[in-house]
């Protein structure tokens, strides 16, 4: 899934797998469904196909739906389309393979947090140490990212940042070059979400990049977080892609739905990255509104370019 070093194989539609995913919703009930009674009917009108047409490989993000069980969530997004779920726990890895998906991102290093990250050296033993541990067990599961962030600048410059989190980055790149496990460090935004977040802009993170010039030390492009901040997303996509290892969706404003009630033409945006022979993934972000499956299904549909 994620990464361009790492193959998938769709779920073939076969008897067996469409049986088998059949009886796995069939088992979900309106109250594992955030109680919504129309969410159950969708996951069932769902068509038994895996893996739509389509240039994109996509995946969704677990923490938007934590209200609907893991398993019953992979069952769902197999049979939309899906290839992966991404930010999953360790313990959480496995869960997705029983349903011919993977893990597109995980989690390896829990001392590293959006406000606690890469660029204070204070930092960094801790972090190589929970990277030597999560990087190898993520590798074990056939995680092909895990996520990284710079942490806030607390008065910290731009320069004196960038150079911070390039020498935690170079400690740590081996092990994920050893391992074919891509380091994605997130851009976020620091004027709605997470104030004071260092890596807000994508020359900063692009800068951080290029200085530790690894394979395995990409960015993870959040285009929620980058048009609140800079806009100008297909053009600053098509400049920086060498650098993106993985993609994040998200409606403007509000981080809903992908549809006409927001302000970035979603379709474009993942015709422009799939133009660019992206091989990673693009996971979706967003907190949907409404019927849940029926939006994770709209978005699907709509970056299938």
């Amino acid at each position: 899934m994620p990464n361009r070093n790492v193959g998938f194989h769709y779920l073939h539609a076969d008897r067996h797998s469409i049986r088998r995913l059949q009886e796995a919703t069939a088992m979900i009930t309106r109250r594992a469904l955030i109680g919504s009674s129309t969410a159950a009917l969708t996951i069932a009108a769902l068509p038994a196909v895996a893996a739509p047409a389509g240039r994109l490989k996509q995946s969704v993000s677990r923490w938007c739906y934590n209200d609907i069980p893991l398993d019953r969530l992979c069952a769902a997004a197999a049979r939309i389309g899906l290839q992966g779920i991404d930010l999953l726990n360790p313990a959480d890895y496995d869960t997705p393979r029983r349903y011919g998906l993977r893990c597109t991102m995980g989690y390896a290093a829990d001392i590293m947090t959006i406000p606690n990250g890469l660029n204070r050296r204070e930092n960094h033993a801790a972090i190589e140490r929970a990277l030597r541990v999560g990087i190898p067990q993520a590798a074990k599961a056939g995680v092909p990212n895990v996520i990284a962030f710079s942490g806030n600048r607390r008065g910290l410059s731009d320069e004196e940042g960038i150079a911070n989190t390039v020498a935690g980055l170079n400690r740590v790149k081996r092990i994920a070059e050893d391992h074919d496990v891509t380091i994605c460090m997130e851009l976020l935004n620091s004027k709605v979400d997470h104030p004071d977040y260092m890596a807000d802009h994508t020359a900063w993170g692009a800068s951080v990049a290029r200085q530790v010039n690894s394979p395995r030390v990409k960015l993870l492009y959040d285009s929620y977080h980058m048009q609140i901040m800079e806009g100008d997303l297909i053009d600053t996509i098509r400049k920086n892609i060498q650098w993106i290892g993985h993609f994040h969706t998200g409606g403007v404003p509000g981080r809903h739905n992908l549809d006409d009630t927001q302000e970035v033409n979603w379709r474009a945006v993942a015709r422009s990255i799939a133009d660019l022979g992206f091989q990673g993934y693009v996971a979706h972000e967003f907190v949907p509104q409404g019927d849940p499956l029926s939006a994770l299904t709209q978005a699907v549909r709509t970056c299938t370019v």
